[in-house]
């Protein structure tokens, strides 16, 4: 589904991201892992084009889209769900949805977006900024979710978030990749939920993809050598 070859990245003078390469299969769930700052968050904002890259290709179905904008990319129907959500605070939870609508090419927020998350219906009037951690992520989701993606890119979607929201998203994520066959890209730092939803690791070290398996032979020593803090 998506294929990354050679991506080099810098800020500045520093270059985060050395001649990485990273393929993301069909119709599953990837987990990207690795320990703070090695560049995962970099890795996805290249992605989804917020933040150039250096060189490089990145691939979505064999059409390579590492010069496209990020507007281009979501009309590709990839969704993206950043690290500390990026709601817009002062707009409703209906018109936080709505800002989807035009890349989506539709006119009405699709009911899938509340069957998955009901708080989102009952919420649909208040304002973004006065919802809980957990119900703003859940806003977050459903904004990219109303895209009708085919991928799906979550940064640390569990972050500061309290467990029962945690399972909830878990059940959704696993729901959209298992019946609605949604390809999931996803960075995160809680090992079980990642072994909960995820089918494929890819761990990361100063930049670069270390390790890539299926997630039942993430090994405890590649956790102790990659993860373990």
């Amino acid at each position: 589904m998506i294929e990354i070859t050679q991506l080099n990245q810098r800020y500045g003078g520093t270059q985060i991201l050395w001649d990485l390469n990273l393929s993301i299969p069909k119709g599953e769930c990837t987990c990207i892992m690795g320990r703070n700052g090695v560049g995962k968050t970099t890795l996805l904002k290249c992605l989804m084009g917020l933040l150039p890259v250096t060189s490089g290709s990145i691939k979505l179905d064999g059409q390579s889209i590492e010069k496209q904008a990020a507007e281009q990319r979501a009309r590709l129907k990839i969704g993206y769900v950043p690290q500390g959500r990026d709601i817009f605070p002062l707009l409703t939870v209906e018109e936080n949805l709505k800002v989807s609508l035009a890349a989506a090419g539709k006119k009405t927020i699709p009911e899938r977006i509340y069957e998955l998350f009901p708080v989102l219906k009952e919420m649909h009037a208040r304002r973004g900024g006065d919802l809980s951690g957990g119900q703003q992520q859940q806003l977050a989701i459903g904004r990219a979710l109303v895209l009708d993606p085919t991928v799906l890119i979550l940064d640390e979607p569990n972050e500061g978030i309290q467990p029962n929201i945690v399972n909830q998203i878990g059940d959704v994520i696993s729901k959209l990749n298992q019946q609605d066959g949604l390809t999931v890209v996803l960075v995160e730092q809680k090992l079980g939920f990642a072994r909960k939803v995820g089918h494929q690791f890819r761990l990361m070290e100063k930049g670069q993809i270390v390790a890539a398996d299926r997630m039942d032979q993430l090994s405890d020593e590649l956790i102790k050598q990659h993860l373990a803090v």
